[in-house]
């Protein structure tokens, strides 16, 4: 119980949807049989209330021969066996109404609670279960004192409630051999109809309680340590460190290409300490002159040197650089609003060549 305290008291994260989503696939939902008993309840009621005075009908029809006329049934085998035949048959006429509804009603309580599942292991036999010795700190524990405390405290509540209902009827039960057979089968019905009435609002009351205390404690057992959540990231995302690591080896690969690219340049525009732009640009296949390096502080100077090693021009213009550095990217033609000033420093370039 210590350990398992501890173990409770290190999950102290909410969580993921992965975990309640993989929970869910495996049949770990919260479940509030309360509710499913409230609903197979209301379906009670309605059986009782509406339906139990037509099946009672319908079955005084099918008795009323064997108590009206019983000299006119003629007895012998083949009778018998077709009198046996009608009897099950009428039976389960009689019943599939509300067995039916129990079953839809069932079905209907747990898909309202969890939606549909499809969960296969809950399906499979586990041996391990089969080890009592084995099971029994999971048969005594928490959870199932709490369950068995509400048991207990259901039953007297349902109880009370019921000997309140039924009291006020008692003295009237008194009554019931002066009454014909219609009066008393009405009377019974009344009183059973307002019981489970009673009834279905007093389990409705706890269902409600049950049902939020199930999805707390859901919740609650589905909580993760913080070493959980980094390890279910590094499954779902990778790996931080790895990424970081693929990050800084692809931006080393394109700053070690860009500077390749450093002596196929035709001008490097700088302000003279933060900012170098280097461009290219062949007159005969190119539109425009492209950016094909740049870079700010320590790259900047790299650029700077490289250029100065392969005797690339260096122009000094810090508007024009701080401009290209910001507004075109690297391998992009420069857009027209430079044109001119870009123009006026490949002339400067052309002149200095000549």
């Amino acid at each position: 119980m210590v350990a398992e305290d501890d173990d409770e008291s290190s999950k102290t994260e909410e969580a993921s949807e992965r975990k309640l989503s993989k929970a869910k696939e495996e049949g770990d939902v919260a479940i509030s049989q309360e509710a499913k008993n409230f609903i197979i309840l209301l379906g009670v009621l309605f059986v009782v209330w509406l339906i139990l005075p037509m099946l009672l009908k319908w079955f005084y029809k099918f008795n009323v021969k064997f108590i009206e006329a019983p000299e006119s049934i003629t007895i012998n085998i083949k009778t018998m066996q077709l009198l046996l035949k009608s009897v099950i048959i009428d039976f389960f006429k009689i019943m599939a109404i509300p067995f039916a509804i129990f079953i839809v009603l069932g079905i209907f309580a747990s898909v309202m609670q969890t939606g549909f599942i499809f969960a296969p292991k809950k399906l499979e036999l586990k041996w391990d279960k089969l080890n009592f010795i084995k099971e029994l700190p999971n048969l005594i524990n928490m959870r199932k004192i709490v369950e068995s405390v509400k048991g207990i405290l259901k039953i007297i509540v349902v109880a009370f409630i019921g000997i309140y209902v039924i009291k006020p009827y008692l003295n009237k039960a008194e009554l019931l051999p002066t009454m014909d057979t219609i009066a008393i089968l009405s009377f019974i019905h009344k009183v059973v109809v307002m019981l489970i009435f009673t009834m279905v609002i007093a389990v409705f009351v706890i269902a409600i309680a049950d049902f939020l205390y199930q999805k707390f404690s859901h919740l609650k057992k589905m909580r993760m340590t913080k070493q959980e959540v980094k390890e279910e990231y590094k499954q779902s995302e990778g790996d931080p460190l790895v990424k970081s690591k693929i990050r800084q080896i692809r931006h080393e690969r394109a700053r070690q290409r860009m500077m390749d690219n450093v002596p196929k340049a035709d001008v490097i525009i700088v302000n003279p300490t933060h900012y170098a732009v280097a461009l290219e640009y062949k007159m005969d296949t190119m539109e425009a002159p492209k950016v094909v390096a740049k870079g700010v502080d320590h790259l900047a100077l790299r650029i700077r040197e490289m250029g100065e090693a392969n005797d690339v021009p260096i122009v000094e213009n810090p508007p024009l650089a701080r401009a290209l550095f910001a507004s075109v990217e690297l391998d992009d033609y420069i857009p027209s609003e430079h044109f001119k000033a870009v123009a006026e420093v490949i002339g400067y370039v052309m002149q200095l060549k000549q």
